[in-house]
């Protein structure tokens, strides 16, 4: 007769350890709250304290220590030190059992939680979550994770779904919020609103200052440097990028631009650039403005003149970027002569001098002051006449009132454009109708929209433009108003008023002021 006799196992498939070793299991515990709000740091105190004592208390387990992340998502496991440091520690054979709150504390997102299970199991380190009962060496413990895993994730959906719909609700709301802490010139005031810091707004007056007199971005951030003030994150050193966000933040003009970025994947908590994929808001007058409205536009003009120009911009002092050679049309740069003995001086000279072998001569910067102390005080002996003369111009080249017409005109099309596009979508897709004379009709109406969005788009570049222009003729007429005959030359009347100097010879130096005037110096 054929007998059967079954021979048990004596070894641990997962540990490779004889069944009926006494041998204690290391086990440590992991601990991760997702805020550092102060329910959650109790939360995470007592997660701590609970498994260290239940670990200690078994006689079968050896505590190999409690790993914690506080204040920490877990829809990834790519900022969550602590977690990362348990895992290397257990593939390194330090840990043989990991205990935890639940599947959800371990991670919400399904692959991370099952790529590392696996990654365990395969070195015989067993996982149990302690709500959920599931022990991950279990044969069931792989779909228990699975299906816990993908319960977690869709929860951590929720929850930024939720939470994504109350930010852009509060943004349709016109509620502006920022980061205190990292942003210069305002704090948090009584209403949740922004409140002028008085110190701070200082050193934001003066990178706009800085920069309409000359300087770049560069040289801004050296100059503060230099000066010992701190950036917005309370560090040493400036950078360019921290200076180019101050002077393009409309913010700091009293109005707010809400939801600039967005985020485009819960999981990796990505975040891209609105370029129109998420209604954006714009907030005027929302709180005190520390830069006025008229300086913020003009800043937003020089840096688009800047950007546009055929020479590249330089900003090395007030004079850099501000002479121009009569032969060439380039800029004028400083240059050192006797850069090593006492004999040492820095002349402006034309950076095309010798490539084009340009005539004219050089500057010293006594020359450049000399010839702009000249040309203000003659033009400041017509000031009633230059300022008569600018308000005709103002008058007539600075009106929008025609171009808002065409605006009008042009939005009108595009929606116009834009209704007749979605009945051409949706008779197609009710009526059998010729694919090609679909296409046809779709592309000519797809093209004109174009157009007439490109022409929305220019006639609103004219009118900003011109707004503009009025605002800086204001802005001179006021400077000159209630200037006096200048006997020393003073660096913010230099940027205020001149827009460029132009070097045709010896004798030939003309001042040109940014009301358009021009005066041989």
């Amino acid at each position: 007769m054929r007998t059967v006799h079954t021979i048990p196992a004596t070894i641990s498939r997962f540990t490779a350890a004889p069944l009926t070793s006494k041998k204690r299991r290391r086990v440590a515990g992991y601990a991760r709250v997702s805020t550092d709000h102060a329910d959650q740091v109790t939360s995470y105190e007592a997660q701590v304290d609970y498994y260290t004592n239940y670990i200690k208390s078994r006689e079968d387990w050896a505590f190999a220590g409690m790993y914690t992340d506080e204040g920490i998502s877990a829809t990834n496991t790519r900022h969550r030190e602590g977690f990362k440091r348990m895992v290397e520690d257990a593939l390194a054979g330090k840990i043989d059992l990991i205990i935890t709150k639940s599947v959800s504390r371990f991670a919400r997102n399904t692959v991370d939680s099952l790529t590392t299970v696996r990654k365990l199991k395969d070195k015989g380190i067993e996982v149990y979550f302690e709500k959920e009962n599931i022990w991950t060496l279990d044969a069931k413990g792989e779909l228990l994770i699975t299906i816990m895993s993908s319960l977690a994730q869709e929860e951590s959906r929720s929850i930024s779904e939720n939470t994504t719909w109350g930010q852009r609700k509060r943004f349709a709301d016109g509620k502006v919020s920022v980061p205190y802490k990292r942003f210069l010139g305002y704090d948090k005031g009584p209403d949740g609103n922004l409140v002028v810091n008085r110190e701070q707004a200082a050193t934001v007056k003066e990178i706009y200052r800085l920069f309409l007199a000359g300087y770049t971005f560069h040289s801004i951030a050296a100059e503060l440097t230099k000066r010992g003030i701190s950036t917005p994150g309370g560090c040493k050193n400036w950078s360019q990028s921290t200076i180019r966000s101050i002077l393009t933040n409309e913010k700091y003009k009293g109005d707010a631009l809400l939801q600039k970025r967005y985020t485009v994947n819960f999981l990796t908590k990505e975040t891209r650039e609105n370029k129109g994929e998420v209604p954006q808001y714009y907030v005027e007058h929302n709180h005190e403005a520390i830069i006025r409205p008229e300086v913020f536009d003009q800043v937003q003009e020089e840096l688009e003149r800047r950007r546009s120009g055929g020479n590249r911009y330089s900003g090395v002092s007030i004079y850099s970027s501000k002479i121009k050679c009569g032969d060439c049309g380039g800029w004028y740069g400083a240059k050192v002569w006797h850069s090593t003995d006492k004999y040492r001086k820095t002349i402006y000279r034309c950076n095309n001098k010798f490539k084009n072998h340009c005539q004219t001569p050089h500057l010293t910067e006594a020359d450049i002051q000399q010839a702009f102390l000249r040309a203000v005080n003659k033009l400041l002996a017509g000031k009633a006449d230059i300022i008569e003369n600018i308000r005709a111009l103002q008058a007539t080249l600075c009106q929008t009132d025609a171009l808002e017409q065409e605006q009008a005109q042009h939005e009108a099309d595009m929606n116009a454009l834009a209704e007749l596009t979605e009945q051409c979508i949706a008779e197609n897709a009710r009526i059998a109708q010729d694919q090609g004379t679909y296409q046809k009709r779709y592309d000519d109406l797809a093209r004109r929209y174009d157009e007439a969005k490109k022409a929305y788009e220019d006639t609103v570049t004219a009118i900003k433009r011109r707004k503009t222009r009025a605002k800086q003729l204001d802005a001179f007429i006021h400077t000159l108003e209630g200037q006096e005959p200048v006997k020393v030359f003073d660096e913010t009347l230099w940027s205020s008023l001149v827009d460029c100097i132009t070097v045709y010879g010896e004798g030939d130096v003309r001042v040109t002021f940014k009301d358009g005037t021009e005066i041989k110096a």
